[in-house]
């Protein structure tokens, strides 16, 4: 977790860290309770005119060194204090460039406070940018950004792993995944409106980025980039039939292949496929429907490329009433027995799986056998547990590598 790196800049210039709760907004209600035992000065991260004046002269840093054509400039958001200063100095100065924010998809308080005409409270946030995981905009933030902000991109996580690895490919440099936010935003705005020839900047904002994070960039990268395709691909179980497939696929590079023998007239495949971009993605899907080859694309599919990838021929045809869930666990010791400890007795954990990617969240893919006559009991422990939780029971990759 990137959080070790700014705990640790911080403990070196001599000063006491306090860690409190899971999110900004519980570590934000302790700092008042212990501003107000101590009588000391708070200091707002985002939600200060000080600090949001002092954030807006990178605005005038930018156009000081960018005396030609400027067509937009692209921030992060988290708070709203980087964009605010920003966005009210460069809309004074020059009202003609625009100020486009970016957001994770699912951190993006801003945007949905914007739409709504008021301040929007998530009921959670995702914690891969950590940097901008925000449930709530500041009062002024959102005021300044009502008044001066002319648009707001939202990426994903895949589309922040791509754009760290341009940034490190370009110049060498590592940034966080907050940090990373506007190159992102960059190249998805780009891409949606197939512009060229125009003069945009982004802010790069952070590099808080731990090691152990890294190989979870790197496997994402080129989901990201969309080099990369993930297929669920059924094909007739007998001998030639993958040389055939192989043959619909061309020159393209298998990057990932996994099966097992399940059924003596199909076969699943879960593969990786090697292309340009989503268009190849496109082409290469119609080839197989042309060759009566039934195909998935699951690069968009979040569980597949989690946990379904490692997984693949985990069939259990006695795993009766079996329902799958998958948990995000914060990263901390006794994470996992409140799980089990919370659970009925009666129910049978039937799967589980779970990946360390280096965040402040462990993923954890669970199937459990919960008889129909339980779900009252079995939502009520959802609710007691305080996880968030997707149910993945209806969804195909499950249903094609894993269900019964």
């Amino acid at each position: 977790m990137s959080a070790s790196v700014r705990i640790a800049a911080v403990q070196a210039r001599g000063v006491t860290v306090v860690l409190h709760g899971d999110s900004y907004s519980d570590a934000y209600a302790r700092a008042l309770e212990l501003q107000k035992q101590s009588r000391a000065t708070f200091v707002h991260p985002y939600d200060d005119p000080d600090v949001i004046a002092g954030q807006g002269t990178i605005g005038m840093e930018i156009l000081r060194q960018c005396q030609g054509p400027l067509d937009a400039i692209f921030v992060a958001i988290g708070g709203g204090g980087l964009i605010s200063g920003i966005a009210a100095y460069v809309k004074r100065v020059r009202p003609d460039v625009r100020i486009v924010g970016v957001q994770p998809e699912d951190s993006d308080a801003m945007a949905r406070s914007l739409a709504a005409g008021r301040r929007v409270t998530l009921p959670h946030v995702g914690l891969f940018a950590d940097g901008v995981a925000v449930r709530q905009v500041g009062r002024e933030t959102f005021r300044l950004a009502r008044k001066y902000v002319d648009e707001i991109v939202r990426v994903d996580t895949d589309a922040i792993c791509a754009a760290l690895k341009d940034v490190f490919e370009d110049t060498r440099s590592i940034l966080e995944p907050a940090g990373a936010l506007a190159v992102a935003g960059v190249k998805a705005w780009v891409g949606q409106h197939r512009v060229r020839g125009r003069t945009f900047a982004a802010i790069a904002c952070g590099a808080n980025m731990n090691f152990d994070r890294l190989r979870f960039v790197a496997e994402r990268a080129e989901l990201g980039e969309q080099r990369e395709a993930v297929l669920a691909v059924t094909i007739p179980e007998r001998a030639g039939s993958f040389r055939e497939f192989c043959a619909l696929l061309g020159k393209r590079s298998i990057t990932e292949f996994n099966y097992r023998y399940a059924d003596p007239k199909v076969a699943h495949l879960f593969v990786g496929i090697e292309v340009a971009n989503r268009r190849e993605t496109e082409q290469l899907l119609a080839a197989l429907a042309r060759g009566r080859i039934e195909a998935h694309d699951l690069s968009d599919n979040e569980m597949a490329k989690l946990h379904v990838r490692y997984l693949v021929g985990g069939h259990a045809p006695a795993a009766e009433h079996e329902i799958l869930y998958r948990f995000e666990f914060p990263e901390r010791p006794g994470a996992l027995m409140r799980f089990l400890d919370s659970m009925s007795a009666g129910w049978n954990i039937s799967l589980f799986h779970y990946r360390n990617h280096g965040a402040d969240y462990g993923r954890v893919l669970v199937g459990m056998q919960v008889p129909p006559r339980d779900s009252g009991k079995f939502r009520r422990f959802l609710d007691r547990l305080g996880y968030d939780y997707v149910d993945e029971s209806a969804n195909p990759a499950y249903r094609m590598f894993l269900g019964r």
